[in-house]
């Protein structure tokens, strides 16, 4: 059975896009490719990823410089299993009748922040997406 995750921001421009890409390391570093299926998107996507965050995971050996923000849509999300948002409100994320489970992980939005506070969020993103995966795998 796979497990769909979506990681949900208003913009999709900063903390999904780095719990996405934490995300995808961890399901090919634990070979699970053919049981986690990964989305994300955003409410009101921006243009681009903020030029902070793809710095910032940079630092880290993750290149975010291709990535867009892209719209999530209703249909993505009732299939989702997990709906996680970055701090956003939810409220217009997940639809009536959608019998997945949903959580905000209450993220400071890196936007504009300096360097050292975007690597602090990266740095509880990383932690919050292995965290996740280990419950995942008990």
């Amino acid at each position: 059975m796979t497990v769909t995750l979506a990681f949900v921001c208003v913009q999709n421009a900063g903390r999904s896009q780095m719990a996405t890409a934490f995300a995808e390391r961890e399901v090919a570093a634990r070979g699970l490719a053919d049981d986690v299926e990964i989305l994300t998107g955003g409410t009101r996507p921006a243009d681009h990823v903020h030029p902070e965050v793809v710095e910032t995971m940079r630092d880290v050996g993750i290149d975010l410089g291709d990535r867009e923000p892209r719209d999530v849509t209703v249909e993505e999300i009732q299939r989702a299993d997990y709906v996680i948002t970055m701090g956003c409100s939810a409220d217009d994320v997940c639809p009536a009748g959608w019998a997945g489970e949903s959580r905000d992980w209450d993220l400071t939005d890196p936007d504009g922040e300096s360097p050292e506070a975007v690597a602090e969020i990266r740095d509880d993103i990383e932690a919050r997406v292995a965290a996740l995966f280990d419950e995942l795998a008990q």
